[in-house]
């Protein structure tokens, strides 16, 4: 088993890379919208998921699940 210092080093890299490949998809989600594309993105069930899943993610004080919850949370998208 790694130590906590371990996981950060060996994943730290990978997962920046994806909060940035996130923040990027949000971008493009906002200048799509400010030119004026059609549809409203905030009244999509997929983009309200990914900010509950921020903001379950942005939890210091939390149980060893996020994962889990994660997927449950994507797991029904109706």
């Amino acid at each position: 088993m790694l130590t906590p210092v371990e996981v950060l080093g060996t994943y730290f890299l990978e997962t920046r890379c994806h909060l940035i490949e996130v923040a990027a998809l949000l971008d493009r989600l906002d200048r799509a919208a400010a030119a004026g594309s059609p549809g409203d993105p905030l009244a999509d069930v997929r983009l309200a998921r990914i900010y509950q899943s921020l903001a379950l993610l942005a939890e210091r004080e939390t149980t060893p699940d996020r994962a889990e919850r994660l997927l449950d949370l994507f797991t029904d998208l109706d």
